[in-house]
């Protein structure tokens, strides 16, 4: 299956990549350990029920050539973030990438580090 016909991670699949992306390669131990920094109450069945699930759906890849399974993402972090800014872009906002900024601009979500840092950028486009 190519990258671009994955289906769409669930919630609980994108902690799962979230915390992937941060530690690069690793095993279901090593990803529980890490969501229970935000999740205390996060249990290690289900950390591994939802690897494997991934695995399963194409999301994750596995190396199996030891005991400890290790999972890793299929897509590059950007991809998967690009394809779920695109989905959202055309479900959310009418396909209007404008529309989304505003959005974000209006409602608070952008520090003023990060408007600053934005503009820069607006500024290198000219």
């Amino acid at each position: 299956m190519s990258t671009a016909n994955l289906p769409k991670p669930t919630a609980s699949e994108l902690e799962m990549l979230r915390l992937l992306f941060a530690l690069g390669p690793a095993t279901a131990r090593q990803v529980h350990e890490a969501a229970l920094e935000t999740r205390p109450d996060m249990n290690y069945a289900t950390v591994l029920r939802v690897l494997q699930v991934m695995h399963t759906k194409g999301l994750l890849a596995r190396d199996e050539s030891q005991r400890a399974h290790v999972y890793a993402p299929v897509q590059e972090q950007d991809s998967v973030q690009t394809n779920l800014l695109k989905d959202l872009i055309q479900k959310a906002f009418a396909g209007s990438g404008k529309a989304l900024v505003l959005a974000a601009l209006r409602g608070g979500h952008v520090s003023k580090k990060e408007r600053e840092e934005i503009q820069a950028l607006l500024d290198q486009e000219k």
